[in-house]
């Protein structure tokens, strides 16, 4: 190889270091490893660990909606067994995460959802009694910090136990203008005069997660 042919080489493998450079500093945001939004998703009672059927059914209705920005999701770690006083729990790990997104992915856009018993998780963060005042203070956890509160951009809930004695979160709490409530007629968890137990297992079908996500992306 000649002199003139070992410079021509040099110099192609400087420009290529140097574009490969310059394409690294132009890489997206979340190229470290933080998404551009992050749906946190508590489950329902007996649902095995992660987001649920309800919430992937979301997750999987929403991923289209964000125009290529990339979406993770984080399933609340809570027992959702029949013991309704470990739902605290729940509230608990979820705001120890909010916090740990909002100090270490500043830039991530932040969705909250529930179903059934994680929707009353979610209830706990917005400072509303799950079951009315039927068991005071027990089982409650408090209400999300103003500033971490501050962090969600969208709060969607499913079957909400809530609903049923007249605090949706769609209009109490501090999610109000953020959220949305959904309870399927006949619905006895989030109904008062629901009496279709089947009506409670189905909101992972349309149009309950289409809904939801239509509504969430809209604000994230």
């Amino acid at each position: 190889m000649s002199v003139n042919e070992l410079r021509g080489h040099t110099g192609r493998a400087a420009l290529a270091v140097m574009l490969a450079g310059a394409l690294a500093v132009a890489a997206p945001a979340s190229a470290d490893g933080c998404p551009d939004v992050e749906l946190v998703f508590a489950r329902g009672t007996g649902e095995p660990i992660g987001v649920g059927r309800v919430g992937q059914a979301l997750a999987d209705a929403l991923a289209p909606l964000l125009g290529g920005r990339t979406l993770a999701t984080y399933g609340v770690n809570y027992p959702a067994g029949i013991n309704f006083l470990n739902t605290s729990t729940g509230a608990d790990d979820a705001a120890s995460h909010i916090a740990g997104m909002a100090a270490n992915c500043p830039n991530t856009r932040l969705a909250l959802g529930g179903f059934s018993q994680g929707a009353a998780v979610v209830s706990m963060l917005a400072g509303v009694p799950p079951v009315g005042q039927r068991i005071g203070s027990l089982g409650s956890a408090p209400p999300l910090a103003p500033d971490l509160a501050g962090r969600i951009a969208a709060v969607a809930v499913f079957g909400n136990p809530s609903t049923r004695f007249g605090s949706p979160l769609s209009s109490a709490g501090i999610f109000v203008g953020r959220a949305i409530d959904l309870c399927s007629d006949g619905d006895p968890i989030c109904s008062a005069g629901g009496r279709d137990r089947a009506a409670h297992s189905g909101y992972e079908f349309p149009p309950y997660s289409e809904q939801a996500a239509g509504f969430i992306a809209g604000l994230v």
